[in-house]
């Protein structure tokens, strides 16, 4: 579904990502793993049309999508949560969740996926007049995810999902996530937190500096994850 080809990504003179190549398959959960400042969200960034890649491809569904803009990724499928949630903290819970559907013209289809939504979160329905800005922080996550999933994405990237919510909330963030991998929903997920990741993902890559350092099946990872991985962060 993605090919991620010899990417170079530039701010000003750094270069904050290097040759990186990676593929995500449909029907797949792959991690992008390493620690701050390896150059995880940038490569997402890249992919969602956010930053403009010096060089190298993307091809997603056998197509070219370098150079374009975010708007015509987000209506060809891809769709990314970035680690800053990006809400409208002034608008409602419901008002953020119906923002999501904005390229959805059948109404009855919005409600549909409305429903499921509050469903998945039950939370957000006791909590949809509320203004977004008011949830706690792992409520704002899953608004963020939810709002995702109100346009039906075809590849959905996470940039650190749990990253700074209470273990509860990283419980009920997991348990969605599992719930789509079962859907066969096509994941490309960041995370420092390698556990998490890992037994959550197919396959996995480790940038470095920008690099990719080491890729290949999570199956094949020995149980003492963070030990193993450690040699590749910095």
């Amino acid at each position: 579904m993605l090919l991620v080809k010899n990417l170079d990504v530039f701010y000003d003179k750094t270069r904050a990502v290097k040759n990186v190549s990676l593929r995500v398959n449909r029907g797949e959960v792959v991690a992008l793993l390493g620690s701050n400042g390896a150059g995880k969200t940038t490569t997402i960034r890249a992919i969602s049309g956010f930053v403009a890649p010096r060089a190298g491809e993307i091809i997603y569904r056998d197509k070219s999508i370098s150079g374009k803009k975010s708007h015509e990724i987000v209506k060809a499928g891809i769709i990314q949560v970035s680690q800053e949630r990006d809400l409208f903290v002034d608008l409602s819970v419901l008002e953020n969740l119906r923002l999501g559907a904005l390229l959805q013209k059948d109404k009855r289809k919005i409600i549909e996926k409305l429903e499921e939504i509050f469903e998945i979160f039950p939370i957000l329905k006791e909590r949809k007049r509320q203004k977004a800005g008011s949830l706690s922080g792992g409520e704002q996550q899953m608004l963020a995810i939810g709002r995702s999933l109100m346009s039906n994405p075809n590849l959905l990237l996470l940039d650190e999902p749990t990253t700074g919510i209470s273990p509860i909330f990283v419980k009920h963030i997991m348990s969605l996530l599992v719930n789509l991998k079962e859907t066969g929903m096509t994941i490309l997920l960041v995370e420092q937190n390698a556990p998490v990741a890992v037994s959550l993902a197919h396959y996995f890559y480790v940038l470095r500096n920008g690099e990719i350092v080491i890729e290949g099946k999570t199956d094949s990872l020995p149980s003492n994850i963070n030990e193993f991985l450690a040699k590749y962060y910095i």
